[in-house]
């Protein structure tokens, strides 16, 4: 048995302590609030600020895990490599993590390093560079903070007129004591996927089939697997995974995300060292093995014979419309449950603010199905169930 100590308790760490707790691991969950997700199904939990690193140093210490899993980005990324030396796993390495907590460190590392293709990009520390970024760039153009999660403090930016407001956002949004923004050229895609992607302690690195995702303003909305694609561009996205993951090393699951374009081919965009919210899909069974799952083998060690793509299947998220400390109810399940080949996923979430993410519905169908359908089942399930 191994003691794990989980870095966020949101939906996707609840379900990697499921699979950790199937095998007989011992897990505490930390958050910054009590009651969060995965704290209801581990062995203990602490509460504290994930950004105060002393605060980090004395959990470790009174708790001595043989294995530290970051689920979120906004933890103190730089302690990490501290407990790595002190002996201590951390998945997928402290490198890793600090590297894609950074985006001008992982787009560095991605276009200058590894040679990867990706948008032009200019970072810019004040206003002024800011501006000049944007005209050498031109409009429209994305502004992102360097540190943050779950598209806040993006803009797409379609004039000069904009970047006052892009700039104060970006900066407010940001993670960390960093005040920085990267300038991306508009990539005019056709379509994005996630490429889940294992690496593993003693095995070869393994692909997920692509998953197609919709996001509105940086935040995942909708997700379908397999997602379809140019045969040549999946082998150019798994050899660009490969590249970057084994660059930043360890054993884990990785959400690689890639812009695709009929007429540009394939753009590395992001990466996750962690389970993917995109990948929230493969619980509908579309995958032999889950995300989840697949992450806990990858991090204990143990053999994956292989990924095989079993059903086509959706997902998509429940929003609250409402903002309130006390804890939410549900109308409208029946309607979801009464359909066939089709799970609801309540998140367990201890309080709701406006279009925070508190379940999922997945729906699935036989390989060979029409994808689009089933994307419109699974929406308009998902829609039935109120938060209030």
């Amino acid at each position: 048995m191994k003691k794990i100590l989980l870095l966020g308790s949101g939906e996707l760490g609840k379900e990697f302590v499921i699979s950790a707790k199937r095998k007989g691991q011992y897990v505490i969950a930390c958050d910054s609030y009590a009651g969060a997700p995965a704290m209801q199904v581990a062995d203990e939990c602490e509460v504290f600020k994930m950004l105060d690193g002393d605060a980090l140093e004395q959990v470790v210490r009174k708790h001595k895990p043989d294995i530290i899993v970051p689920e979120i980005e906004a933890i103190r990324t730089e302690r990490l490599y501290g407990f790595e030396e002190a002996g201590i796993q951390v998945v997928p390495s402290a490198r890793a993590v600090n590297y894609t907590m950074n985006r001008k460190a992982i787009r560095d590392l991605a276009a200058k390093e590894l040679g990867l293709k990706t948008a032009k990009y200019f970072y810019a520390k004040t206003f002024d560079e800011l501006q000049a970024a944007a005209a050498e760039i031109g409009f429209p153009c994305v502004v992102k903070p360097l540190m943050s999660s779950s598209g806040k403090g993006q803009s797409v930016v379609k004039s000069a007129d904009d970047l006052q407001h892009a700039w104060e956002y970006g900066c407010s949004a940001a993670r960390g004591d960093i005040k920085e923004v990267i300038i991306e050229e508009f990539i005019h895609f056709d379509s994005e996927i996630t490429l889940l992607t294992v690496t593993q302690q003693n095995g070869p690195t393994l692909f997920c089939p692509p998953i197609g995702h919709v996001q509105i303003n940086g935040d995942y909305r909708e997700s379908f697997q397999p997602a379809p694609i140019d045969p040549d561009h999946l082998a150019e996205a798994q050899r660009m995974a490969d590249k970057v993951t084994r660059a930043l090393t360890g054993a884990g699951i990785w959400g690689v995300e890639f812009f695709l374009s009929h007429k540009n081919g394939v753009y590395f965009s992001e990466l996750s060292p962690r389970p993917h919210d995109t990948g929230m899909v493969t619980l509908g069974g579309t995958q032999n093995l889950n995300e989840f799952e697949l992450h806990c083998r990858a991090v204990l060690g143990l053999p994956i014979p292989g990924i095989k793509q079993e059903r086509m299947g959706a997902s998509a998220v429940i929003l609250s419309p409402i903002a309130s400390t006390e804890r939410p109810n549900y109308r409208g399940m029946e309607e979801v449950v009464k359909e066939e080949d089709t799970y609801l996923r309540i998140f367990g979430k201890p309080s709701t603010r406006l279009n925070r993410r508190m379940g999922v519905v997945l729906c699935y169908a036989p390989l060979g199905s029409d994808i689009n359908a089933l994307r419109d089942k699974c929406k308009r399930l998902a829609a039935k169930v109120e938060v209030y």
